[in-house]
């Protein structure tokens, strides 16, 4: 990154407030304290995320018999609340929520949003159009912005805004968020090389263990991935990443915050001890 030299003075008291900033750890320094304001101020923010809440959570059942299960509660609230939650902290408001099976109960629950102060809208799935066919049916949904895509039966305390400013800077096509578990040859792995992804092994077709950093089924993209989808209807998101992580167009970031996936029982057994909203 290019950089250049300037002069500034500053009032004194605005200065102890800048360094107070300085932790020596993400922010080093005055100077960096002060390009960290700069940069919060005159970012091009993202405030759209989509939801894929589609799935029939087959793992958990029989409480999905009846509930879908991005609505299984933790904590007194649902799965999808607490993400709907977080998002609003980090000033992403405007909400698709992709759903199919019973998606009705989804929609009766949140409404359009307004208590939680965003704006959901819902795309609506007659069939299983797997993850990036739910993806390329909101579409026009989305202004030509940058956006994020997030899987709807997380837990997290992830850093949206840090991530969002990281794709930014990265100028990139796609960025995935990466985070290590106990157990990752239950997901799908990457090796990361700088913040370039070099290699991913999805956990249903290249077994074993590669890699310690698995994807948190978060991830931003320019519009511009709608060029790289498939003329299918029915396809896998991550079918669309492995394309691009071969031709080097991928970023990964690098989460270490708590990460739970409420994919099964025991995962959601463990959500419910641990989490803390």
């Amino acid at each position: 990154m290019r950089r250049s030299r300037i002069t500034i003075t500053l009032d004194a008291q605005v200065l102890k407030k800048v360094d107070r900033l300085i932790d020596k750890n993400k922010i080093r320094n005055r100077s960096h304290a002060i390009e960290y304001i700069l940069n919060k101020y005159t970012q091009s923010n993202v405030h759209t995320a989509v939801i894929l809440a589609g799935g029939r959570g087959t793992k958990l059942r029989p409480y999905t018999y009846e509930i879908p299960k991005p609505l299984l509660p933790v904590k007194g609230a649902p799965i999808l609340e607490h993400l709907i939650v977080q998002l609003k902290k980090h000033n992403v408001t405007h909400i698709i929520i992709a759903i199919s099976y019973l998606g009705e109960k989804i929609k009766t629950y949140f409404g359009d949003g307004s208590k939680w102060g965003v704006h959901i809208e819902y795309s609506e799935e007659e069939e299983n159009l797997n993850t990036g066919g739910a993806v390329r049916k909101i579409k026009n949904k989305l202004n030509n912005e940058t956006f994020l895509v997030i899987h709807g039966d997380i837990l997290t305390n992830f850093a949206f805004a840090d991530f969002i400013e990281f794709h930014r800077k990265e100028h990139a096509l796609a960025t995935v968020a990466l985070t290590t578990v106990d157990k990752p040859l239950e997901y799908g792995q990457f090796k990361l090389h700088g913040t370039k992804l070099v290699e991913f092994y999805p956990n249903t077709t290249r077994p074993g263990l590669k890699s310690h950093l698995i994807h948190c089924g978060i991830y931003a993209f320019t519009t511009d991935i709608f060029n790289h989808f498939p003329k299918e209807k029915h396809f896998a998101l991550e079918n669309v990443i492995q394309k691009l992580v071969e031709q080097k167009k991928v970023s990964g970031f690098v989460f270490e915050g708590k990460w739970y996936d409420v994919g099964d029982p025991q995962n959601y057994e463990r959500a419910i001890k641990e989490f803390k909203p």
